[in-house]
């Protein structure tokens, strides 16, 4: 027998039962009682079913399709997991390749794509012109708005997957004054990639393995996260057949706030500012009291240590070895330290996450903080379109439409313009 609910409406006595399934029932169970879900900012409220990402936050898990995220980390490169964010499957070596060849032949953007980039102001921010140019694709591919043809939609997928990192590499050379770098098809993904950001007058740029591998494992980190925000308008902006491109660029607009994308550059300013290791007590002290925040630190979801964070401090590691020591390691490693015994911390389960780490790696690479959330919005790109995907094939779904709780004015009559009173809010 299927598991009930039962719920007793207090006002009149009246109950109503609804079916449980998947530890969850419809909000729509709610109606016949005439109401409605409160939920904001969805804290407990599934809008989906999904077979991409799960997440235990309370015991630490992350797993892509099933595959742990320690595993991924350690034995997959960016475009394998990128496939198996898209398909549900790893690829077999045959598969790999031609996804890889796929993709590789993609990575170029049409010149007028470079003019207009080239309109932007010298001190755009990398992540505006990241949301303008991936919108502007749109026009583009005028092809892509049938989003119910399987084949156009994976056509789309491939483009953007290759494109996005071509768009945030010219927007890091705008912002420096430099000739973009053309994709170089003999590449790898990620080393493609440091060669469009970094290369200078060589013919032919070489990334340092460990610098190429640790950006890899930082893609494959940042590929998904379930249903976080930008996720949720990927799948709110699609569920109206908004074509990929804008659908993507919506969703990168979101990552743009700090809440979302800008934690780890929080963080850096969190290292700069309290300047030395020795420093460190007094700065926790500060914290305990209110007087600051400890950025970095505790997650939405996670309630243990986010396992993200332990993968990356040994990446991290691997870096500096090559970059040298970043004198802000010494602070972040003393941070961690005692706020992993304070108990004021650990009673708050407020776990070093991956944000910790990624702004230390990323300014090891001499990469500036206005490029952090770009540097998130390439790998998570894959994870944004498997969301897209498989929201448009979902028969359950509709356009997104939530419901309100209506607070303002009752029914009231126009008043003439000459007869209106000042009220307080129109003139504040």
């Amino acid at each position: 027998m299927p598991e009930i609910l039962t719920f007793k409406d207090g006002r009149d006595g009246q109950s109503f039962e609804a079916p449980i399934e998947d530890d969850s029932i419809r909000a729509t169970a709610l109606k016949p009682a005439g109401l409605v879900s409160y939920d904001p900012a969805f804290l407990n409220t599934a809008s989906v079913r999904s077979a991409i990402t799960y997440i235990d936050g309370d015991a630490g898990i992350l797993r892509y399709r099933g595959y742990p995220i320690e595993q991924l980390a350690e034995s997959a490169t960016y475009l394998e997991v990128a496939y198996l964010l898209i398909h549900g499957e790893l690829p077999t070596q045959e598969q790999l390749a031609h996804w890889a060849d796929d993709i590789t032949m993609h990575t170029f953007l049409h010149e007028n794509v470079k003019r207009l980039m080239e309109g932007f102001r010298y001190d755009a921010h990398p992540m505006g012109m990241l949301v303008s140019v991936t919108a502007a694709l749109s026009t583009f591919y005028p092809e892509a708005q049938d989003v119910d043809d399987e084949t156009i939609r994976m056509q789309q997928v491939v483009r953007l997957i290759a494109k996005v990192p071509t768009i945030a590499a010219w927007s890091y050379r705008h912002s420096k004054g430099l000739p973009y770098v053309y994709p170089d098809n003999d590449l790898g993904f990620a080393a493609n990639f440091l060669s469009m950001m970094f290369r200078m007058g060589e013919p032919h740029y070489h990334a340092d393995p460990a610098l190429e591998r640790a950006l890899e494992v930082l893609f494959i980190l940042h590929a998904d996260h379930e249903q976080n925000c930008s996720a949720n308008v990927m799948r709110s902006i699609g569920s109206s057949k908004a074509d990929p491109y804008v659908s993507l660029a919506g969703a990168a607009a979101a990552l743009y706030g700090p809440l979302h994308g800008g934690a780890n550059e929080a963080v850096l300013r969190m290292l700069v500012e309290i300047g030395s290791a020795k420093n460190v007590p007094a700065f926790i002290d500060r914290v305990k009291s209110g007087e600051g925040r400890l950025m970095g630190f505790g997650h939405r979801v996670y309630k243990n240590y986010d396992p993200r964070a332990r993968i990356i401090k040994q990446t991290a590691d691997d870096v500096f070895e090559v970059t040298g020591r970043n004198k802000l390691l010494d602070i972040a490693l003393e941070l961690e330290k005692i706020a992993l015994e304070d108990e004021y911390f650990v009673s708050r389960k407020l776990y070093p996450n991956v944000d910790f780490y990624s702004g230390l790696i990323y300014q090891a690479l001499g990469l500036p903080t206005a490029l952090f959330p770009v540097m998130f919005a390439i790998p998570r790109t894959a994870g944004w379109l498997a969301q897209w995907l498989e929201g448009v094939q979902d028969p359950e779904q509709k356009i997104a439409r939530p419901r309100q709780i209506y607070t303002g004015a009752a029914e009231r009559d126009f008043v003439a313009i000459d007869s209106r009173r000042a009220t307080a809010a129109s003139t504040s």
